[in-house]
């Protein structure tokens, strides 16, 4: 497969979740990245077009915590800082956008870790 048509394919399916899902001031959106070797999320309004709160394994205070940003592990850091933070901030309902990834594996972990902490989506 040529790499204009696996970026073509990564599009329509981030394209097809994102119909789907949206952020609003009650219930903002959880999105996901995800690269070979780190993990991003963040919370948005997509109403008002903010970033509310955002964790990563780039993070100065996250990366004490990990050996590695690319794995299950360092996901579920995340995901429970991005937790703590929107309990701090008062949100506590989000949407879920997994983004262009399956529901799997790393994308799991940090949704699963973020649920354990408190957030409800």
């Amino acid at each position: 497969m040529k790499a204009g048509k696996i970026k073509r394919a990564a599009l329509k399916r981030k394209y097809r979740v994102r119909k789907k899902v949206a952020g609003t001031a009650d219930r903002p959106r959880l999105s996901v990245f995800r690269s070979s070797r780190h993990i991003y999320a963040q919370i948005t309004d997509d109403i008002a077009g903010a970033t509310l709160v955002s964790a990563s394994t780039r993070a100065k205070g996250l990366r004490d915590q990990m050996t590695y940003g690319g794995n299950k592990d360092a996901a579920g850091i995340v995901g429970e800082a991005i937790a703590k933070q929107a309990l701090g901030v008062g949100i506590k309902c989000v949407c879920f956008d997994r983004n262009r990834y399956k529901f799997h594996g790393r994308v799991k972990a940090l949704a699963e870790a973020a649920r354990k902490t408190g957030l409800v989506f």
